[in-house]
């Protein structure tokens, strides 16, 4: 199987600093991903790299069946190219209703010219009716953004990155302040995503990646020092030492 994204070799440096040495995985489609390793292995480097906002010394990042470069596209071409990523701290539209914003995502998808005589059809709304279950807000539709809990707000901001319809979404920390029975939710919400696309996860939180029931990536110095299900990494000796055992 091709895969869908493949980073080869990549190199970067900020300041003297060697945040990514000689990194190199692959993602396939469909797939579930989970990425793990102590603060400054290069997890947020990497993502960073993947959308454009980065760009390595040296190394290769290569997309999709066309093996396009992403290294020779923009912030932009990479979102369009399929590419989403959701940030830890989530950023909806707080005075717009949940209905609102998912709509706004999905108009976002039209680009510039349609999106000025965009107007939500019956398919349009079936779509944000859908995606709402999906997330499960589909009793919140109507909710103002701004009131939804912390975990439903990272809820719909994944939906809004579901209605552009990324083939793969890297998502960062989805687990974090959210409450148990919200992360069983996120849970079930990501691996549902990555029935059809793939999807990769940053993550400190143990629990919530055996969750995950995934394969894992382990992130250390800028490159991947293990790789494998949650078990065989954690039963790693270096995995140990540089990353649980602290």
């Amino acid at each position: 199987m091709t895969a869908l994204l493949e980073v080869s070799d990549v190199h970067v440096t900020f300041d003297g600093f060697r945040a990514i040495n000689g990194l190199s995985l692959a993602i396939n489609e469909p797939e579930l991903r989970a990425v793990i390793g102590p603060n400054g292995a290069g997890k947020t480097t990497f993502m960073d790299i993947v959308t454009g906002k980065t760009r390595p010394d040296s190394g290769r990042v290569i997309w999709g069946e066309r093996s396009q470069s992403l290294l020779a596209m923009s912030e932009s071409q990479i979102a369009r190219a399929g590419i989403g990523r959701k940030f830890q701290k989530p950023t909806v539209f707080e005075e717009q209703s949940v209905r609102e914003n998912l709509a706004m995502a999905l108009k976002a998808r039209r680009g510039v010219f349609s999106v000025l005589a965009w107007r939500a059809g019956p398919q349009d709304a079936a779509r944000i009716a859908e995606l709402a279950s999906e997330i499960g807000l589909a009793e919140r539709l109507a909710h103002r953004a701004g009131d939804l809990s912390h975990g439903q707000k990272q809820w719909l901001e994944i939906g809004m990155l579901l209605a552009q319809d990324p083939r793969l979404l890297l998502v960062d920390e989805p687990a974090a302040g959210m409450t148990p029975a919200e992360r069983e939710h996120t849970t079930r919400i990501l691996k549902s995503a990555a029935r059809t696309r793939a999807v990769v996860v940053i993550e400190h939180d143990m629990e919530f990646v055996r969750r995950l029931d995934c394969r894992v990536t382990v992130l250390h110095e800028g490159r991947v020092l293990a790789e494998g299900s949650l078990d065989h990494v954690t039963r790693d000796a270096r995995v140990i030492d540089v990353y649980l055992g602290r």
